[in-house]
């Protein structure tokens, strides 16, 4: 921890003073990355959300607006749902994301508008029905 500022030493005379002792303590010598040069993300235009957006993708993870979050995994539900081993189960798929698509077509919330109306049951029943025909 660091020691207590004197009274009467301005802030800038003393921080210069804590720099310079820890310099000569060699604190600064075994810092990660000391003599590279800086990664190419920070040579770019400020942003003040550069650390976020970093720790996200070193995590692996993405967010998006919830409407577009939607719009995936209606996506991947009619993709599911195509490759279904049942009938019950495609329209049990088909259902539940119906659920959420009307939902936020009553209740939006923020971000981009959704741009998908629910799917038609049958209609992707249909086309499962004839994926399997053509597959056998």
């Amino acid at each position: 921890m660091t020691e207590r500022k004197p009274p009467g030493v301005s802030f800038e005379s003393w921080t210069d003073k804590q720099i310079r002792d820890a310099q000569a303590r060699g604190e600064f010598a075994r810092l990660p990355g000391a003599g590279k040069p800086l990664p190419k993300e920070v040579e770019e235009t400020y942003d003040e959300q550069w650390w976020i957006k970093r720790k996200l993708a070193r995590e692996g993870l993405s967010v998006l607006p919830p409407t577009l979050a939607l719009r995936k995994e209606a996506e991947d539900a009619l993709l599911a749902a195509l490759r279904a081993p049942s009938e019950r189960l495609v329209r049990k798929i088909v259902e539940d994301v119906n659920v959420k698509i009307r939902d936020v077509m009553f209740k939006p919330p923020p971000g981009p508008p959704l741009g998908l109306k629910p799917y038609d049951v049958d209609d992707v029943v249909r086309r499962w029905r004839e994926g399997r025909a053509a597959a056998e």
